[in-house]
């Protein structure tokens, strides 16, 4: 095995090609007679002077507003009390996103079990929001109203979603992957009027009925006054609704409404509500984290347009659902005037290159996916380097979990060497990344090439003193746009303090664990803190293992947890997915313990390694540390909602190797 190296590089940006990072820069160069000469001078800019960078990025991204900003935040507030940003500005997100209105596409949709590839154009777009926002108007749905979906990635939800927003209402969705008990925990908190859903998926191939488990939602949201059933895999002749109280057909419920008349785009503050979006609820019933309007558009805009430098010349696509953020994420991609391609379904069937294949098809230029795709790819063999030819495509983007060096090896070797691959990190708690990709910048394995303009990000160590090169708190001390307004139902803000701010005082506090650079300016994510090991007084991040130990051949997956004994005291336990006919051998556990001693140290070593058929995770596919962990204490989870294999948790009971510590 190799060490690791964080400081290889493995692709560099073509210093010919102007971005849009390049004319940001020289835009504040020429209004504050500044002479920043790269990336790196730049942010340390827009953190020292954060209220410039966004006074600056308003006006240089253009968005469409009625009323100006008076100023650009509160002044005198800190991060700890949510300052408002441009107070006085008016403005509509679904206006911003549908501001372009011609006849370039600006959807691409298809999936598993579907005939084909369909198209909508911006101006097609336009008017189905507009039929789908009077018709929201004419069941009395109105600004301040929470509208859901419980929807796979269609048109349909973005449309529901747009015109929601129209009209100033809050929109909040899940995915059909979802079990009655997750959904009923999510929507009955905020109390939807309008619920928009399928009679069916299509998933690994195979449809999932999906009317059953509608039905016993809709029994349990009492404040439901209309249930829009939108037909996704069986013609509307065939389905039977009569088992869902208050339901319509979509094409009833938009049939009086269409028409080509203007929106009437419900214009409103800043801080409007615009998502609420849910955490993962693993450790109890989900929080819910309201996203405003402006904040949740200029944040993710300036991600899009600066950081992946997409324009109205690129085809975007991210594999997600509408349960993960990052399909919010996916959507704003419309502001940038780009294609967008919506896929759902299994990303392996019929083939595992299916992906690829509307790559090429498509002429996509941006790729979204999650780290676990790339590894289920590259354990399957499959080398699109060799079969396609990709050369549309210029960025593959990754998320959902920390992205490990073989995976960034596997990139460059078997699918594309000349691309820039973006590992990003945020979360739903700010529906956007701290840290992600930069085309102005080199791409080193194993690292997030930069963290993200005016995100004062820092790791700190216990004492609360910045840390470069060792692990630390990934915190941020100044505020941004999209930082959530507030939960719902939470009384004085006392969840929202706790939830960001009980570590350090005036300091957001995410909730991971990060290595800063000090040579390439890079991140390397460790892992959850709150899945922290602490053995031997030695704190460190589960993602420091798996780096290692996801680097054998033999190895498919891990989960590393903490088992503390009645004396307090806590030792390693590491739980490996191994590959077919694979078996944990004494001379495998020798050489796992070997590599992570020379590349950590000693007391990083596990005290016990343990094989195991299956790993738990969330349905965006994150890791759930805390879930095992507290399974091998006896402990009871609270919430397996969350979980899209949750019996996997089954496994890790009452293990004999575990007993008598």
């Amino acid at each position: 095995m190799e060490p690791d190296n964080r400081d290889r590089c493995l692709w560099r940006p073509d210093g010919r090609r102007k971005t849009k990072m390049h004319e940001f820069l020289e835009t504040v160069n020429r209004k504050y007679g500044k002479n920043l000469n790269d990336y790196h001078e730049l942010y340390l800019w827009s953190i020292d002077e954060y209220k410039d960078f966004w006074e600056t990025w308003w006006e240089f991204g253009g968005f469409v507003h009625s009323s100006p900003p008076s100023q650009v935040v509160e002044p005198d507030l800190s991060i700890t009390q949510v300052p408002r940003w441009f107070p006085g500005a008016r403005l509509n997100f679904a206006e911003n996103l549908l501001r372009f209105r011609d006849d370039k596409v600006a959807i691409y949709a298809t999936g598993e079990g579907q005939p084909g590839i369909s198209t909508i154009t911006y101006n097609e777009l336009y008017r189905l929001v507009g039929t789908f926002s009077r018709a929201l108007q004419g069941h009395r749905v109105q600004a301040g109203c929470r509208v859901v979906g419980y929807l796979p990635n269609c048109p349909a939800a973005i449309q529901a979603m747009l015109a929601s927003a129209a009209i100033g209402a809050t929109w909040s969705s899940t995915s059909p992957d979802f079990g009655v008990t997750g959904v009923l925990e999510r929507f009955t908190q905020i109390e939807p009027t309008i619920l928009f859903s399928v009679e069916a998926v299509v998933y690994n191939g195979k449809v999932h009925d999906h009317l059953a488990k509608l039905s016993q939602v809709v029994s349990g949201l009492k404040s439901l006054k209309k249930v829009v059933i939108v037909p996704f895999v069986h013609q509307k002749s065939e389905i039977d609704i009569s088992g869902i109280p208050n339901s319509i057909f979509l094409d009833d419920f938009l049939r009086e409404f269409e028409g080509d008349m203007e929106i009437k785009f419900e214009q409103v503050p800043f801080h409007h509500p615009l998502f609420i979006m849910f955490s993962s609820g693993t450790t109890g019933v989900p929080k819910c984290m309201v996203h405003s309007v402006g904040g949740s558009l200029v944040q993710i805009a300036k991600e899009h347009m600066l950081h992946c430098d997409l324009s109205r010349n690129d085809v975007f696509t991210y594999y997600t659902t509408t349960g993960w953020m990052m399909w919010n994420w996916l959507v704003v991609g419309l502001f940038s005037g780009c294609s967008l391609l919506l896929y759902d379904g299994s990303p392996l069937v019929p083939t595992p290159t299916i992906v690829w294949d509307l790559v090429d098809k498509l002429g996509v230029t941006v790729l979204g996916t999650g780290a676990k795709w790339l590894g289920v790819l590259e354990e399957k063999g499959v080398k699109p380097r060799e079969t396609h030819n990709l050369s549309a495509l210029r960025a593959i983007l990754s998320t959902g979990s920390p992205l490990p060096p073989r995976s960034f090896k596997y990139v460059y070797r078997d699918i594309k060497e000349d691309i820039m691959l973006g590992s990003i990190s945020g979360g739903t708690d700010i529906i956007s990344c701290f840290m992600g990709s930069n085309p102005s910048l080199p791409v080193y394995e194993g690292e997030i090439q930069s963290r993200n303009l005016a995100m004062a990000v820092e790791a700190w160590n216990e004492n609360g003193q910045p840390v470069y090169d060792q692990s630390g708190e990934l915190v941020c001390t100044k505020p941004f746009p999209s930082m959530p307004t507030h939960f719902w139902n939470d009384d004085g803000g006392i969840k929202y303090t706790k939830a960001y701010f009980s570590s350090y005082p005036n300091t957001w506090t995410h909730g991971d664990y990060i290595i800063i650079n000090s040579r390439t300016g890079g991140i390397t994510m460790l892992g959850r803190s709150d899945g922290t090991l602490n053995p031997c007084g030695v704190r460190f991040g589960s993602a420091e293992i798996y780096t290692i130990v996801e680097q054998f051949e033999e190895v498919n997956d891990s989960v590393c947890v903490g088992q503390r004994n009645k004396a307090g005291e806590e030792r390693v336990v590491l739980f490996l997915k191994l590959n077919k006919d694979v078996e944990l051998t004494h001379e495998l556990t020798r050489r796992l313990a070997q590599s992570i001693r020379a590349q950590l140290s000693a007391r990083h070593v596990p005290s016990v390694m343990l094989p195991i058929s299956d790993i738990p995770y969330t349905v965006s596919g994150k890791k759930v540390e805390v879930a095992v962990r507290q399974v091998i204490q006896g402990q009871v989870v609270k919430n397996k909602a969350a979980l899209i294999n949750p019996e996997s948790l089954s496994l890790y009971e009452n293990l004999p190797q575990l007993q008598g510590w």
